[in-house]
């Protein structure tokens, strides 16, 4: 508990004290109302404060007017007689025991998701000298090595040049699982170094690296409001007005129409006080403060579980996607490429491996790459030579003094050696020797292991289409979508098709239905901001798909694609409970407290009530369960 809601709860305290206490000290007429106001005050000053500072401000209707108007009028008719002062001082004390609840909860609710998201480094350890400096992660300059010791937090994205180790990625990406990491890794800021000492050459800046833009996303969240806090906030501002004026109309039309059509008694402390009840009913705090801490929490619960949203409008529109488009490489597949076999060998399939990884050892290209992983051994560049890259063919080589062709169906047919086609799905790297021909090996990207189970999860849930858009080959983007049962396949796109398609979509889909679109290449970043949802992969996705998107995925698992709209319809569900409940409950008490049934105590009671049942059902959204 705060210092300000332990001074509150002390004021509280000493008010009902006081107010239990002068119910027993029999005194009339300018004594009791000077000892009443004792308690009245403390308990209340800082809402007449309020009230005043609003008419000043020519903002007058909200609570604190309200509650101001409510129990002055009350120590008026008490003052005459038809009331009592305990029903002043009872609207200010339960109205504050209301606040500080709704304090405490709003608190708890942020240090949930503070500790949740307990990943700002407070330095970065620098060697100088030959001795350790502790520095603010600001002052560190690109390419600074900075020592990390086990149960360190990383502090600046960066590579590792020195050491292995696991690192706990729980904060970022709601993976529970260690991540292994070694000379070569890229490691991310904010994941806590488990094991060994690392050394990592920083590649980022500190403001440009994750930790920093994941913190800007969610602390910048609650600036972009969603319809629901747009609509409850331009309600607040024509309902006050309203409500106090129908309090007026209460309070002054009936006294007159019985007084001049029914010629009976005006009964005006009667109907006052039936309209300060009114006032005291009316206050919309539960609507006011639980429809923006349910969408706070639901943000802090999706956090948690690696998932990043922008803002409380992208959480509203999530809930109601009914198209889900996926890019295919780094999105549905590791983009990570591998070799699948050697088939139609004339040799030991270890030489075929051995002549394709050696005629592409001077490339960086992914397929030189996955060859290289493959053959899993030391290669000594001096035995290759007259290196030549033949554009979109291959490449030819000498290695040991014999020429080899590497490459796809074209190089052969270039080098005019017979060749045998493939029927698996996948790029095929052609190999001859001399020009004779060795076999052929097929590499092929890997599908995610959760990829599959997402589609279903997302089909699930109400899904109406899924779609593939990808730049790959038709064969092999076939392959894929039928694999993991994705309804739609376009492939051989370029950025801008996948723009165009993105836009058929939308002019297919229903008018509320919402598409969204997962993805994660520089490429990807236009159809990013054209979806209504754009949604990237955060680990291994390009800068551009991450400030382009709404939404990120920590950990790339399409998986929590599923998990993400699982928390916005959650989240959108208790909003709808917590409006139901409040207009409804207000309506009920509104007509009681109109026609004199309902008495100032009730009516506080049920506004205190509904609110402290809001605020506990908004922060339920704070915790996600497993799918």
């Amino acid at each position: 508990m705060t210092r300000k809601q332990k001074k509150m709860l002390i004021r509280i305290l000493v008010a009902a004290v006081m107010m239990v206490l002068f119910h027993f000290i029999h005194v009339t007429g300018m004594l009791r109302f000077c000892i009443y106001m004792i308690p009245y005050f403390v308990v209340g000053y800082d809402i007449l404060r309020k009230a005043l500072r609003g008419i000043i401000n020519r903002q007058v209707f909200d609570e604190n007017f309200l509650m101001a108007v409510a129990t002055i009028g009350a120590i008026v008719v008490a003052i005459t007689g038809e009331g009592d002062y305990t029903e002043a001082i009872g609207v200010m004390l339960f109205y504050q025991i209301g606040e500080l609840f709704q304090s405490y909860a709003v608190g708890k609710s942020r240090k949930n998701i503070s500790a949740l998201m307990d990943i700002r480094p407070d330095y970065a350890n620098v060697e100088a000298d030959g001795s350790v400096e502790q520095l603010d992660p600001d002052e560190v300059p690109v390419g600074t090595v900075i020592l990390i010791q086990p149960g360190e937090k990383i502090p600046i994205d960066g590579v590792v040049c020195e050491g292995t180790s696991a690192l706990n990625t729980s904060a970022l990406t709601g993976e529970s699982l260690p991540r292994e990491v070694q000379i070569g890794d890229e490691v991310i800021s904010g994941c806590i170094n488990m094991t060994g000492v690392l050394r990592v050459r920083t590649t980022k800046p500190f403001g440009e690296s994750t930790v920093s833009k994941i913190l800007d996303l969610v602390e910048n969240s609650g600036s972009k409001k969603s319809k629901s806090e747009n609509f409850i906030s331009k309600f607040a501002k024509y309902y006050t007005p309203a409500v106090c004026l129908s309090a007026l109309a209460l309070a002054v039309i009936p006294p007159v129409v019985r007084m001049t059509v029914l010629g009976s008694a005006p009964m005006w402390s009667s109907f006052l006080y039936r309209a300060l009840t009114f006032l005291v009913i009316s206050c919309p705090c539960a609507l006011v403060i639980s429809i923006p801490l349910t969408f706070f929490a639901g943000i802090g619960g999706a956090s948690h579980e690696g998932v990043l949203v922008k803002g409380a409008n992208y959480l509203e529109a999530l809930a109601q996607t009914k198209y889900v488009v996926f890019d295919k490489t780094g999105t549905m597949t590791k983009g990570v490429f591998e070799v699948n076999g050697i088939h139609h060998s004339t040799r030991e399939d270890e030489e075929v491996l051995m002549y394709a990884t050696y005629a592409e050892c001077y490339s960086n290209h992914p397929i030189s790459k996955s060859l290289r992983a493959a053959y899993g051994k030391p290669v000594d560049q001096n035995r290759v030579t007259d290196v030549e890259e033949i554009g979109g063919n291959g490449i030819v080589a000498k290695v040991d003094g014999r020429t080899v062709a590497v490459g796809n169906d074209k190089l052969m047919k270039r080098m005019a050696v017979r060749y045998k086609e493939c029927s698996h799905i996948g790029t095929i790297v052609h190999v001859a020797v001399d020009g004779e021909y060795y076999g052929h090996i097929l590499i092929s990207d890997v599908v995610k292991p959760t990829a599959k189970d997402a589609i279903s999860s997302l089909h699930a849930a109400g899904i109406g289409k899924t779609v593939m858009l990808t730049g790959d080959a038709d064969r092999v983007a076939k392959h894929v979508a039928e694999s993991l049962g994705i309804d739609e396949v376009k492939s051989e796109l370029l950025p801008a098709d996948k723009v165009s398609e993105v836009e058929r979509l939308l002019g297919e889909k229903q008018e509320k239905a919402k598409l969204a679109f997962v993805g994660d290449g520089v490429n990807d970043a236009p159809v990013l901001a054209r979806a209504d949802i754009g949604i990237a992969m955060g680990s291994l996705g390009s800068d551009a798909a991450i400030e382009a998107a709404d939404v990120v995925l920590m950990d790339d698992d399409p998986m929590k694609l599923a998990k993400a709209i699982h928390i916005s319809r959650k989240c959108l569900r208790i909003v709808y409970q917590n409006i139901a409940l409040a207009l409804g409950v207000k309506a009920v008490c509104l007509l009681l407290g109109a026609f004199g049934i309902a008495g100032m105590w009730l009516a506080i009671f049920a506004d205190v009530g509904v609110m402290i049942l809001a605020v506990l059902n908004a922060i339920r959204a704070l915790f996600v369960k497993n799918l």
